[in-house]
């Protein structure tokens, strides 16, 4: 089935984008939050620009060129692209990680309620069980104990970088249809040059090349790559959907601060798989229909 590509490519993604936030918080130890920002952008738009060069040069594409029409998408996706990532690296340089890992998931919930009632895309019930679910499973692998969700300062920032990024992610969806790989090309390039120019005006780029460069380089992987797998995904599964399997990330970035620190999981991170688990089949199962029905 057709569909079972486009799921594996928003997963991909999703397991893609989970190495940027602890890595990321690394990097804010010598880079401060605006230039990595726009680092990550940039990193992408190189990044993928190099692979768009290549490509041009092996083989010739048919995808569908942007016009006039796509134009109010595209900007509002570069502003908006320039205004999350910033608001995160805020956020995440002045907060828990746990409590950013868990905030993060409302860019889900952001992204299915922007696409049901601002761009009237249909939220079917079991997708929305499934959301609940998956939502569900990544707060209880935030949470260090009961008592670590708490609202901050930090927190506020990272909730408007969530509800920032759920109206982009349905700005992209209207650009889906065109070339993905420019899709990114235009996101990292022009998100990351107002996010550096930003960071300029205000005197925070701090030039240290080996930290820049593992900016560049996360950026190309964990955004690049990752939009890329996204935005192919949403062809397909719509913005609604393929924000559901976003919600791998949380997954990813335990098992990630599990290799890198050692810690031992605790209960509920065994109930969180099983939680993921389900959701993710009543995500799945639920495009794997209607695609049956149309094959048939």
């Amino acid at each position: 089935m057709k569909i079972n590509k486009y799921i594996f490519y928003a997963i991909l993604a999703a397991v893609l984008y989970a190495l940027s936030t602890p890595i990321s918080k690394l990097l804010l130890n010598n880079l401060s939050p605006i230039f990595i920002a726009s680092l990550l952008y940039l990193g992408a738009g190189i990044g993928m620009g190099v692979i768009a060069l290549i490509r041009k040069k092996v083989r010739h594409t048919n995808c569908k060129a942007f016009t006039k029409k796509e134009l109010p998408a595209i900007v509002g996706m570069i502003i908006l692209d320039i205004l999350a990532p910033i608001l995160l690296m805020i956020g995440l340089n002045t907060s828990q990680p746990e409590n950013v890992a868990l905030l993060n998931n409302f860019e889900i919930v952001a992204t299915s309620l922007f696409a049901a009632f601002l761009f009237k895309e249909v939220i079917p019930k079991r997708l929305i069980f499934a959301i609940i679910l998956v939502t569900l499973a990544s707060i209880l692998l935030s949470f260090e104990d009961i008592n670590a969700f708490k609202f901050s300062i930090g927190s506020i920032f990272v909730i408007f970088a969530a509800l920032s990024w759920g109206l982009e992610n349905n700005l992209t969806r209207r650009l889906s249809f065109n070339d993905p790989l420019m899709v990114v090309v235009i996101k990292g390039i022009f998100s990351g040059l107002g996010s550096l120019i930003i960071a300029i005006s205000l005197s925070q780029v701090v030039f240290n090349i080996s930290y820049i460069l593992w900016a560049l380089l996360l950026g190309f992987i964990a955004y690049g790559l990752s939009i890329f797998f996204y935005v192919t995904a949403q062809r397909e599964l719509g913005a609604a959907k393929t924000s559901a399997f976003y919600a791998f990330a949380p997954f990813v970035g335990a098992l990630l601060s599990l290799m890198i620190f050692f810690e031992l999981p605790q209960l509920n991170f065994y109930i969180a798989i099983v939680l993921m688990a389900i959701g993710s089949y009543y995500a799945s199962t639920n495009g794997l229909k209607k695609q049956s029905q149309i094959d048939s």
